[in-house]
């Protein structure tokens, strides 16, 4: 074993993409393995971690620069134990990491994350990120660098122990405030959070901040579902709604949407959404599914079901794999080139086109103009379709199918280019928020191709990604087998997209999933004595710090995602026990929220949650009346209710888990009941009826 960790790389035995990157690098890279943490013990060799995932741009580079480099491997492998982590494969490691990072540095951190490891207590003495081979501008070349952290481990072991016991006294203390109580009232929470999202908000550009700018989906929705909350109390300022709207539609028409191909990028390197780091990432399209399904229900609008349209297709071309579940991701570089699979030059699309063609996508998509990106043009609308139409003076229905042809015969040229590499691997919650997107995108459009690829998505996970035999689910697939014990984002999500897939076709396998899921999280997370959800369950392995995070990163936080679906299935079933756990999460999460509230909206979501109980109306029925009947209860933005419809064919565990008056004998027509804070209605039978008793 010692010869083994000493002297080889061990990636090639990985089934990770982003591990098998390296396999081929001089650098005796290791895996965070027992083996590897002891081998580092036992010889007094401090550990080199590097944290990464496969179409991160600075990992790619860092990776050719110093991890190709002989010379600099044999410096790593003389004096370090190297370790390299798949962050999509362990991202308990990353939070764990990122976290220390940010507290010795006092900056954000991100990926490549390199961190140098005390091999005895694995808390970390010094922490970088990107570092090139050679000194550029103010960063040190990495093998000087790798010289002067060698000499310090070995030469002030003493003030490196003091800094470690400081770091790990600092972690205590944050793991310490779960004790802190907080008496803030709900209402100022929510009018926290709303006054710092203004402070935030571009009036210009739309979205939040400055760039790098990402799209925050939870921040949107946040705002949206504001609306619905303050108008349900009489207040009927479009303020929040109108910032909303502009922000998607300046999404909607920037070069970080994909204009041929459909799907978003993941976030824009300026204030204008017009450049792009042109990678793809699953989640984020998911999210952003459902955020533009939502909007749909304001009223029609065809720039949104355009998007939604095209990123549900590409989901389906380009992600789901022939089993079923979908890939993570897609790389920002071709060739090794930031976005060249999707740059255009001018003289190049007008011997595509026909001059027609040319004329409409050169005012669109502003080719018109000076380049945007590096002598190059990435598509980009400044204006509306109908306002191009007009200007141009054409028929809009010729006009629509002049644009089609134009976009067909681009897509085929692109096509023909070396594509961005895709990330094969399966992770659970990429999967769910995937999942959940394109079932709100079939029901707002009503594309069944697109519900019938979410639950495909969704049967794979639970026949692929949940062991019945352990009873736990796991959080990646890559290459035919389930790898790492799922955490707590990968339970939160997929009981998410499984309430969702209930409320779109009643399946009775999915309501004893998503028992089964809520009853197993709340075993392996969550914490009796002060509420709130650890991200690694209790039987997983011990790292320095157990993170219980409250606030939205990349994706929006799983505690505040469990507390909106408990809150849900706790009026569903009913069960109290679900509605004790959320109301203790909730309490615990205040103090956190008061803090920073614009970083904690899902947390604030699910507090409406909470001070707006679910409207639910359950309905049974023949098949055949099921759209109809849904249709009359989504018809406008009521995030509030949750509409059930279970055919009569599906009946054989309503007794056991859901309320008893609707367990009734087969009728030829559908009934519905709504619930109101555990108030029922008598039975509704007529569709006029039920248009009376819904809230406005």
């Amino acid at each position: 074993m010692t010869e083994i960790l000493e002297n080889s790389n061990r990636l090639s035995q990985e089934t990770s993409p982003y591990l098998l990157q390296h396999a081929d690098n001089p650098v005796h890279w290791q895996i965070w393995s027992e083996a590897s943490l002891k081998y580092a013990r036992s010889h007094n060799k401090p550990i080199l971690l590097s944290i990464g995932y496969t179409a991160c741009h600075g990992c790619q580079a860092m990776a050719k620069d110093s991890f190709s480099d002989k010379e600099c491997a044999d410096v790593m492998n003389q004096h370090f134990v190297n370790i390299k982590v798949d962050r999509e494969e362990r991202p308990d490691l990353d939070k764990t990491y990122q976290l220390t990072h940010q507290l010795m540095t006092h900056q954000a951190g991100g990926w490549p994350l390199t961190v140098f490891l005390d091999p005895h207590t694995h808390l970390p003495f010094f922490s970088g990120t990107y570092f090139p081979r050679n000194p550029v501008n103010q960063l040190p070349g990495f093998v000087d660098l790798l010289l002067q952290v060698s000499s310090a481990f070995k030469t002030e072991a003493e003030a490196i122990s003091k800094q470690t016991l400081e770091l790990a006294s600092l972690l205590e203390r944050i793991v310490q405030q779960d004790n802190v109580k907080h008496d803030q009232d709900h209402a100022e929470l929510l009018n926290m959070t709303t006054d710092a999202m203004e402070a935030e908000y571009d009036p210009n550009s739309g979205g939040f901040g400055q760039a790098p700018k990402f799209p925050m989906p939870s921040r949107i929705n946040y705002l949206m579902r504001q609306f619905r909350y303050n108008y349900l109390r009489g207040d009927k300022n479009r303020g929040t709604l109108d910032k909303v709207m502009h922000t998607l539609t300046n999404i909607a028409r920037g070069g970080i949407y994909d204009h041929l191909g459909g799907g978003f990028f993941r976030y824009a390197t300026d204030t204008t959404w017009t450049v792009p780091h042109f990678e793809k990432k699953l989640y984020s399209n998911g999210e952003l599914l459902e955020l533009y399904s939502n909007a749909l229900q304001f009223g029609p609008d065809g720039l949104f079901s355009d998007v939604i349209a095209d990123t549900a297709n590409w989901i389906i071309r380009e992600m789901q794999t022939s089993g079923g579940g979908y890939c993570s991701g897609q790389d920002a570089s071709t060739q090794a080139q930031n976005g060249k699979y999707y740059l255009w030059l001018r003289h190049k699309v007008k011997a595509l086109l026909n001059e027609e063609e040319n004329e409409l996508v050169q005012t669109l998509f502003g080719l018109d103009k000076s380049a945007n990106f590096q002598r190059h043009w990435i598509l980009k609308r400044s204006d509306s379709w109908r306002s191009v139409v007009e200007r141009l003076g054409m028929e809009p229905e010729h006009a629509t199918q002049c644009l089609k042809n134009a976009k067909s015969k681009l897509l085929v040229e692109r096509d023909s280019r070396p594509p961005p590499k895709t990330e094969t691997k399966i992770i659970t919650t990429c999967n769910a928020r995937a999942i959940k997107g394109m079932l709100c995108a079939s029901q707002q459009v009503g594309e069944m191709r697109w519900q019938a690829s979410a639950f495909t998505a969704l049967d794979f996970i639970q026949t692929s990604l949940w062991s019945e035999e352990e009873q736990r689910l796991y959080a990646v697939w890559a290459q035919g087998q389930a790898k790492h014990p799922a955490y707590l984002d990968d339970y939160a999500n997929l009981m998410d997209a499984t309430l969702t897939a209930l409320t779109i076709n009643w399946r009775d396998q999915d309501i004893l999933f998503l028992t089964t899921l809520a009853n197993t999280a709340i075993k392996l997370f969550f914490d009796e004595k002060n509420g709130g959800f650890y991200f690694t369950a209790n039987d997983q392995e011990k790292l320095i710090y157990r993170p219980k995070p409250t606030h939205d990163d990349a994706l929006p936080s799983g505690n505040a995602i469990i507390v909106q679906v408990l809150i849900t299935l706790g009026h569903l079933l009913p069960n109290q026990h679900y509605l004790d756990i959320a109301e203790k999460t909730l309490n615990w999460a205040k103090p956190a929220i008061a803090q920073s509230p614009a970083n904690h909206v899902s947390f604030v979501s699910a507090l409406q949650n909470w001070l707006v109980p679910p409207e639910l109306i359950l309905i049974r029925g023949p098949l055949s009346s099921q759209t109809l009947w849904l249709d009359h209860c989504r018809s406008t933005y009521t995030p509030e209710r949750v509409c059930f419809f279970i055919p009569y064919k599906d009946c054989n565990l309503i007794p056991d888990c859901l309320p008893k008056l609707i367990s009734l004998e087969k009728q030829s027509h559908a009934t519905a009941y709504i619930y109101r804070e555990k108030n029922c209605s008598p039975p509704i039978t007529s569709l006029a009826e039920l248009d009376k008793k819904l809230a406005p």
